[in-house]
């Protein structure tokens, strides 16, 4: 049985380029533009309340935040620390969620009566849900600095690290840069790729990026600079490589193809790499990588996943995802689920065990998907599911946001299964006593 088509959560004034999820708040926030082309287009990032209304997830505007001629196109969430790509520059935004003085007032922008418009429209319940009032967010601009040099500059990819202290940038020159935060003092600067960088990894716990040494508050208080290691980083490039870097020196290339005979080095090229938890596996890491074709041809060959051991970087299992183009890639909280997005607007779910697809609909979008992402599983993500085990938000070129809903998978308690089991055994002996009545 096919999936229903995905319900549009909610449609922008512009192309959407990236969605973020905060990890705390039922909170999603969109962003993309028009760049700086003067078609009247606007650029901004755009501030979303998510709430379950009569059954359904519904979400509603709540800030509109100008981006000038700038359109997003990356970006990373840290806590209440937005880190937006821009052009050749990232710009660090620090947003914060405030209760205006009365009910359905507004902010300075008018966001509050905007905001309260789109929730009757979208849910049709009361603006705020059951509280009946409408938040303001206000949008503070830190620090900008520059991470792409190339002639066509653009930056590509951004990630903090897990506990905040390291944000890594890549872009079109091909250097991966690494930035202190929140001092944004550059640390680290190299060439991972001879081309343009397509996405940066990071783990999802303390093992990569920044370790502050147990000494480090106390150098701070004296007015030293504490010691950090920078430690494994996984880079994927338009030049067919996939490297893992300890600080600037390549520890290994990865080799996705080496077990599968018939494919040559450069007819794919990496396009996603992620770091994942590994479900009930307490501290385990995975890495998952998406290998699209390099050319274009008549007959598409497939698209392929591939899963790694998260310490060795040994491919552990390879599977074909479809035809279509991956454009990108991203992995739940528990690493349970992976989602893809393609250059097509098809959107699909995929179990990270085994790699199999549990849900897909062709042409979601209709174009490009340019960025997936799970709803976190935290308790406020957990009351936004509404009874379903994951939820993926899709955004695209479109200008549309759409939410797929993977229903829970049914599944057999242990003691129901023994009980069939056995009576299976019972059954059979019964059978073979009235065919053979000598059985026993």
């Amino acid at each position: 049985m096919a999936p229903r088509r995905p319900a549009e959560l909610y449609r922008a004034p512009f192309p959407l380029y990236t969605v973020r999820l905060h990890p705390r708040r039922p909170l999603a926030i969109t962003a993309g533009g028009g760049g700086a082309a003067k078609t009247g287009i606007r650029n901004g990032v755009h501030f979303l309340q998510l709430e379950q209304i009569g059954g359904r997830l519904s979400a509603s505007l709540l800030h509109c935040h100008d981006t000038e001629t700038r359109a997003t196109m990356t970006m990373a969430l840290a806590g209440d620390v937005i880190a937006a790509g821009q052009d050749n520059s990232c710009y660090i935004l620090r947003f914060s969620l405030q209760e205006p003085e009365g009910a359905g007032t507004a902010g300075k922008d008018g966001s509050g009566d905007r905001g309260a418009r789109r929730r009757r429209g979208a849910g049709g319940g009361t603006p705020g849900g059951a509280a009946g009032r409408a938040r303001e967010v206000r949008v503070e601009s830190l620090q900008r600095v520059r991470t792409d040099f190339s002639p066509d500059a653009l930056q590509k990819a951004v990630r903090f690290s897990a506990d905040g202290a390291l944000l890594a940038t890549g872009g079109a020159d091909g250097f991966l840069r690494l930035w202190e935060f929140p001092s944004m003092k550059k640390t680290l600067e190299f060439r991972a790729h001879d081309g343009e960088i397509e996405d940066i990894a990071l783990g999802p716990d303390n093992k990569v990026g920044v370790r502050w040494l147990p000494s480090s508050l106390a150098l701070l208080e004296r007015g030293l600079r504490p010691l950090c290691c920078v430690q494994q980083v996984v880079t994927a490039g338009r030049d067919f490589q996939c490297c893992v870097w300890q600080q600037d020196q390549l520890v290994t290339g990865l080799r996705w193809h080496e077990n599968l005979p018939g494919i040559p080095d450069k007819a794919y090229r990496y396009q996603a790499c992620r770091f994942g938890a590994v479900e009930g596996s307490a501290g385990a890491l995975r890495l998952y990588t998406v290998q699209v074709p390099h050319k274009r041809e008549r007959r598409p060959p497939p698209c392929y996943l591939t899963k790694w051991d998260g310490k060795s970087f040994l491919p552990l299992l390879t599977r074909p995802c479809g035809s279509e183009v991956v454009s990108c890639l991203s992995i739940s909280d528990s690493g349970t689920f992976l989602g893809l997005g393609t250059v097509t607007g098809s959107v699909a779910i995929h179990i990270a065990f085994s790699l199999q697809r549990l849900y897909y609909v062709k042409e979601a979008h209709g174009i490009v998907v340019t960025d997936v992402a799970f709803v976190p599983e935290s308790r406020p993500g957990r009351e936004l599911l509404g009874g379903h085990e994951a939820a993926l938000l899709s955004v695209a070129v479109d200008s549309r946001c759409k939410v797929h809903l993977l229903p829970t998978r049914r599944s057999l308690p242990v003691w129901l299964l023994l009980l069939l089991c056995v009576g299976l055994i019972v059954a059979t002996i019964l059978l073979l006593q009235l065919a053979f009545p000598g059985f026993l």
